[in-house]
């Protein structure tokens, strides 16, 4: 995924019993964020950020997507517990991951592992992307994304 690339044609599970194929969400701004996991410090804090900036999101006519390999089950427990008014997709096959290269081998107390790297990527109304962030530190990053969706 580089910039000028559309919105991918997947179809993944999401919260709220659906499914979401992101193509076909042109017309809206669309942020797409992955995270490593629910529930754990810094992807709660990542989430409570967009959260607590949706309403200045919706009026730019930006849609939030949250996306990590965990089950729907535990992104529904996530959401809920969190009170995230925008949905997370689960991808337990890494197809959305692969698409946008953000699996990267990771390394936690001496272990070597392939992980979700956090990033964001910021599409434009006709779909095409226009801003991305990867290996993204939590504090401040969501006040930096919504300065994006401004500039569209």
């Amino acid at each position: 995924m580089k910039i000028g690339d559309k919105l991918p044609n997947i179809d993944l599970a999401a919260t709220g019993e659906q499914t979401i194929n992101l193509a076909k969400l042109k017309g809206d701004n669309v942020v797409v964020y992955f995270y490593p996991k629910d529930s754990t410090p810094g992807c709660t804090t990542e989430g409570q950020d967009f959260r607590d900036n949706i309403k200045a999101f919706k009026k730019l006519d930006c849609i939030i997507l949250g996306v990590s390999r965990d089950s729907i089950k535990s992104h529904e427990r996530f959401k809920e517990k969190q009170e995230f008014p925008f949905d997370l997709l689960s991808d337990p096959d890494e197809e959305l991951c692969n698409a946008f290269e953000v699996i990267k081998l990771k390394k936690m107390y001496g272990k070597e592992f392939m992980g979700v790297e956090r990033s964001t990527f910021l599409f434009n109304k006709k779909g095409k992307l226009t801003n991305e962030w990867r290996k993204v530190r939590v504090k401040g990053h969501v006040d930096e994304v919504l300065e994006a969706v401004k500039q569209l």
